[in-house]
């Protein structure tokens, strides 16, 4: 085990590297001045040409390229235009918010969508199965922006059930900043009245989020189920009377949901990227508001430490879904 995560952990560096060239050249051949950006609209050429030879601009970009390379290697990710203050810092603010809606959006999807697609393969083509198909093609064609104002515009405008954007009632402090995620650290910190009202933020942006994953995993786990169910395994147990239900939670979907694993992994990344639009429509802020932030006022600093975060992001869950593969089936374990 350990030599895989070894194995694996070097594998990563290589993609991180070349999604960091890519970014970064990306980001240079784009017809803007990064020191005009820096400098602001009211500067002058000679403090534009000044902050060009400050922060290395003028250059080759290759020079550029092993200057950031060496900076980041410090731990220094520059210093954001926008709010003039480290990158790694906002980036330490946002990112919990942005983690603590992703899994609870992923979290939703597989507790709704493994039930559904294991009922829709039990009961396979019955109305129920027909049902849960249609609803899975509409959660994958619906758009995210759509459904996060019609949420908005009718649990928080119409009915006033839920509240209409932002992380926190404006009247009430944040917890104690223990983990950075608010659900975890207001129970940390013995106050359910802020649990409650923070649960009650993230309601309907967790679940825009969660709609798509819930298709997919329902999908998935329905196909599984259905490949599963025709090994003679399970014609064994059915035939010496074992009890259906007994017989699916416990052998079926263990045998099934490899698949959705898989899914749930890719998903965490995909969730992640989705989150830009939820969060800017929630005010959410998170990392991806501050991508979006951080692209409209060309902060090329930001720009970089967002793309590497959520690479780096996006590589250890996908090592974690290996590892769950071997815990599932102990015959991807043996072969680690």
């Amino acid at each position: 085990m350990l030599r895989f995560l070894v194995r694996r952990s070097l594998l990563v560096l290589p993609s991180l590297l070349g999604l960091l060239v890519l970014t970064f050249v990306l980001m240079r051949v784009v017809p803007s001045d990064p020191a005009a950006a820096l400098a602001g609209e009211t500067a002058s050429a000679q403090q534009i040409e000044q902050i060009r030879v400050k922060y290395g601009f003028d250059r080759p970009l290759p020079e550029q390229f092993v200057i950031y390379l060496g900076q980041m290697a410090r731990g220094d990710l520059g210093i954001s235009v926008f709010s003039n203050r480290p990158v790694a810092q906002d980036i330490g603010y946002a990112l919990p918010a942005t983690i603590e809606l992703t899994f609870c959006a992923l979290l939703l999807a597989a507790l709704i969508g493994i039930p559904l697609g294991t009922l829709a393969a039990v009961w396979h083509n019955s109305p129920l199965d027909h049902a849960i198909r249609m609803l899975t093609v509409a959660g994958l064609a619906v758009a995210g922006f759509w459904l996060a104002i019609m949420l908005q515009l009718l649990f928080a405008m119409d009915l006033g059930w839920l509240p209409l954007r932002g992380r926190l009632a404006s009247t009430l402090t944040a917890p104690p900043d223990i983990s950075g995620l608010f659900l975890v650290d207001s129970l940390l910190a013995g106050r359910f009245d802020l649990f409650g009202n923070a649960l009650s933020h993230l309601a309907m942006p967790a679940f825009t989020l969660a709609v798509p994953g819930i298709a997919t995993i329902a999908r998935f786990t329905r196909a599984g189920v259905l490949e599963t169910m025709q090994k003679d395994f399970v014609a064994y147990e059915t035939a010496v009377g074992y009890a259906p239900a007994r017989l699916v939670a416990i052998y079926v979907l263990r045998n099934s949901v490899v698949a959705a694993v898989t899914q749930i992994g890719l998903l965490f990344g995909a969730l992640i990227s989705s989150a830009v639009a939820v969060e800017r429509i929630y005010d959410w802020p998170g990392i991806g508001s501050y991508a979006v932030t951080a692209i409209l006022n060309l902060d090329y600093n930001a720009i970089l430490a967002v793309t590497l975060t959520v690479g780096i992001i996006y590589a250890v869950v996908n090592i974690l879904v290996d590892l769950a593969h071997g815990l599932i089936d102990p015959r991807v374990a043996e072969q680690m």
